[in-house]
């Protein structure tokens, strides 16, 4: 049966909705039933499941009960905001017909569709972090992968060459919502997300492609925006904007360029570090002492979110970095932020309002903020007349008072607007002359009325007698039960009350249609006037964007400028040579929590000295000293002062990071193997230039084994790659390899154990450790004392046996001699055959049988 066939058997309504539904068959439709939003059928049943609300049915139709669920329109913000919260997109079914002049149900149409990567509505974002929306696409192991933030317009493509760095990407950006085609391979990159869209594989044609963004920018080609042979990243691009024009129904002039992020700019950072380093999220998954919440005091939204956009994407250019460090010394050299930050506070998020502008969604409120913002810039402009600095002052421009749009906006927006336009109440008096005189008509109908009922009550003697409103009823007198024998003949009842009439009079008839015409004239006019509002102010859209970039930046510079006060930071020093030297280096979030004082460390790594093996007890401090590294290292690489008392940080282009472990169950792969895993990365993509941090490598499986590895790998690091490494490890075998590699040195965190007790030094000291400590933190842990001292009998006895096989070479596990400490794994039957074979002494046949035998052998 067809389609058509079966629809015909329901009620016109339901004919009408499930065209609709047919329409958007993926996402659930909001169908706006007077003052609600419906919906029926498997969106009833999924929607009160997610929502948590009523199903119910409404009838039947087509011989079945129609199950429904519905929420109010005016509460529906809430409602979606909890959709999108779960990755749900919404399509909005809304009135556009008049029900007054309609035959059969009122005309509907979707005018939007609501999902977690294009949304700009202000109650449904999470207001301090960026809300993108992305699309990959992958050819040959390579990929395409484009994000939009739709609430800022900022638009960028990248080319992620392996695997690796795309899900290093995905986790850097965290979009909202991935759009893929239906035949991508690499699947398993988007596992474990929300807001995943499969998409036609036809939207990601480079031609279309083309066609699509061409027509967004106004441009015949792709030139100008250094993006022409990126075509992979162009596929996705171009699946991207359809996919938002699709939804928005819309234009979106807001979106106006297309930019390469190119990584050979970049500090790369993979997913596992981002995750070590607990940038901006805990290894918890919380926002709860990470370096994002330390470091962000920002004043604005905007400000917040750029903050975690430079954390998440350290720079190496020196010349962009110097000019940040500059702008920093002298906002805090004249604590210039005291006076700005506040100002800034008062501006607020005006980026996405410009979008809700842009995409003309934005409301009464949002204009009267974005007004207020503008009112503010002439004090910010005078607050910032005294810097010198270059960077600063190009800010100050960018930020200068826009008077014009400032004056329209006072002059066409009340002070206090309602939330919406739909009842009027808007636009200022004075601004259009005819909307003021059909508001007098309608407003002087109170001092008609309040007359009329006066000389009613005179000339008929009728002290109960008033006149009143309804929207049901409209004007009418209305007379006690009492006193209704007074009421004269003329005098039509219009309505029975308990204990009262209503009556009409023709006098009263002719004000009420006077009236009532006036008010949806000027209703109207004011809906015609607020249109043509957005149609004045989007030519200042570009000058606005740029207004709102220059605060973000200003916002993000006084705030480091103020945490460098606060938190006493010193200003880095940037080298292009390789190497780091911090002296008195601390952990700036580690510190921030601590009770007592945080004890500072320094650290040397240069080319003399490219490896420190660190070795101490559990708990001595190990951890935190290589992750304060690599932090002091990041924030030095956004432009920010460091937690230290001097530092100079030389070129880096990766920071790794192999810290911890945790089993990745659902993957089917043990702690042993995340590490091994997180291991080869590093050990594939270091380079000289990298800062690699090795904690507690081979711990996850057999000592052997372990030391193997560890030693293994901390010899490629310093040997192959020549990377600057923290190599911590509780292999003691290991404090041997600075006297066999050089550009390695020993350093240990030290303890002091007294009795049963320990205490911790957590300073840095140059050599190895003399000791573990492992049965003092245990006894500290509150493992029982009989169990540590069955420990401390059983380690005298391991190491009275280590010391008498250390005669025999063949049972020896110490590290004497340079056969033992090459730790070469051994030969192959193929490899033994080989080695015996002597070719000088071979006749070719021979030789011709060997070369067969080591084959079979292989």
């Amino acid at each position: 049966m067809t389609t058509s066939s079966v629809t015909q058997k329901h009620t016109p309504m339901m004919q009408q909705y499930l065209k609709l539904k047919a329409e958007n068959p993926d996402i659930l439709l909001f169908y706006r039933m007077g003052d609600f939003y419906e919906l029926f059928y498997d969106d009833a049943k999924r929607a009160s499941q997610l929502l948590e609300i009523s199903l119910t049915k409404r009838g039947s139709s087509a011989g079945e009960p129609i199950p429904m669920a519905g929420v109010p329109f005016h509460a529906v913000e809430g409602y979606l905001a909890k959709l999108v919260q779960l990755g749900e997109s919404v399509a909005i079914c809304e009135q556009i017909g008049d029900p007054a002049t309609s035959k059969g149900p009122v005309e509907r149409q979707v005018v939007r569709i609501v999902t977690p990567g294009t949304i700009t509505d202000e109650a449904l974002l999470t207001e301090r972090v960026d809300n993108l929306i992305a699309a990959i696409y992958s050819h040959q192991g390579q990929f395409g992968y484009a994000t939009l933030d739709m609430t800022s317009g900022r638009f960028q493509l990248m080319e992620p060459k392996t695997e690796e760095a795309m899900s290093a990407e995905l986790q850097r950006t965290a979009p909202r919502e991935l759009l893929f085609p239906e035949d991508f391979d690499a699947a398993h990159l988007m596992a474990g997300r929300n807001g995943n869209r499969r998409r036609p594989v036809w939207e990601f044609e480079l031609e279309t492609a083309k066609q699509q963004l061409n027509q967004q920018f106004g441009t015949k080609d792709l030139i100008g925006f250094g993006v022409e042979q990126a075509k992979l990243g162009l596929c996705a691009a171009g699946c991207l904007i359809q996919y938002v024009k699709d939804t928005q129904r819309t234009a979106l002039p807001h979106i106006r360029s297309l930019t390469y992020d190119r990584q050979d700019h970049s500090v790369i950072l993979d997913a596992a570090t981002r995750r070590n380093l607990e940038i901006t999220q805990n290894l918890a998954g919380g926002n709860e002492n990470t370096l994002a919440e330390v470091l962000d005091k920002t004043a604005t939204p905007m400000g917040s979110r750029m903050l975690k956009r430079w954390l998440h994407q350290p720079m190496r250019d020196i010349r962009v970095l110097d000019q940040r460090l500059d702008a920093i010394s002298e906002l805090k050299e004249l604590s210039s932020f005291g006076e700005i930050g506040p100002i800034l506070k008062q501006i607020g998020d005006i980026e996405r309002i410009l979008a809700r502008l842009a995409l003309r969604s934005a409301r009464p409120r949002d204009l009267a903020r974005l007004r207020f913002a503008l009112q503010q810039l002439p004090d910010l402009s005078e607050s910032m007349e005294s810097m010198t600095n270059s960077y600063l002052k190009k800010l100050a421009e960018y930020a200068q008072p826009i008077d014009n749009v400032c004056s329209l906006l006072e002059n066409a927006i009340k002070e206090n607007p309602p939330v919406v336009i739909r009842d009027g109440g808007v636009i200022q008096e004075g601004y259009n002359t005819e909307l003021d005189e059909w508001r007098k008509l309608a407003d002087g109908a109170t001092e008609y009325l309040d007359k009329l009922e006066q000389d009613e009550r005179e000339r008929h003697g009728i002290d109960s007698l008033k006149v009143g409103y309804n929207n049901v009823h409209g004007f009418f007198i209305q007379v006690s039960r009492g006193q209704s024998h007074l009421v004269p003949p003329h005098y039509v009842r219009r309505q029975t009350l308990k204990n009262a009439e209503r009556y009409i009079i023709s006098e009263l008839k002719e004000h009420e249609d006077k009236v009532l015409n006036s008010r949806s004239k000027a209703l109207a006019l004011e809906k015609q006037l607020w249109e043509e509002l957005f149609d004045l102010l989007l030519p200042h859209l570009e000058k606005m964007q740029n207004l709102a970039s220059a605060i973000s930046q200003l916002d993000v510079l006084q705030n480091l400028a103020e945490r460098a006060d606060t938190l006493d930071y010193c200003r880095p020093e940037l080298a292009t040579d390789t190497g780091i030297d911090i002296e008195a280096g601390r952990h700036p979030v580690v510190e921030q929590v601590l009770d007592e004082p945080f004890i500072a460390n320094p650290i040397t790594l240069n080319c003399e000295r490219k490896m420190l093996i660190i070795t101490g007890p559990n708990m001595g401090g190990k951890s935190t000293y290589m992750r304060q590294t690599a932090l002091i290292a990041l924030m030095a690489h956004i432009g920010s002062f460091v937690p230290a008392q001097s530092a100079t940080i030389g070129s880096i282009d990766r920071i790794f990071t192999r810290i911890g472990a945790s089993d990745d169950l659902a993957s089917g792969r043990s702690t042993f193997m995340v590490e091994m895993t997180e291991t080869a990365n590093i050990l594939h993509n270091a380079t000289k230039h990298s800062l690699v941090l090795m904690d507690e490598i081979g711990r996850g499986t057999s000592t052997f084994d372990g030391l193997s590895l560890a030693w293994a790998s901390a010899e490629w690091l310093a040997k192959e790659i020549g990377s600057m490494t923290l190599f911590a490890t509780h292999y003691f075998e290991l404090t041997e390899l600075p006297n066999l590699v050089p550009g390695l040195s020993n350093i240990h965190l030290d303890a002091i154990e007294h009795g049963d007790s320990i205490a911790f030094m957590h300073a840095v000291q140059e050599g190895a450790a003399n000791q573990s400590y492992g049965l003092a933190v245990a006894g500290l842990a509150g493992v029982p004392k009989n169990v540590i001292k069955n420990a401390r009998r059983k380690l005298v006895q391991l190491e009275n046996m280590s010391r008498n096989d250390s005669s025999n070479p063949e049972t020896s596990i110490g590290i004497d001699t340079e056969q033992q400490l090459s730790l070469i794994p051994e030969l192959s039957e193929a490899e033994q055959a080989l080695s015996a074979i002597e070719p000088d002494e071979l006749t070719p046949r021979q030789a011709l049988d060997a070369l067969y035998r080591l084959k079979q052998l292989v």
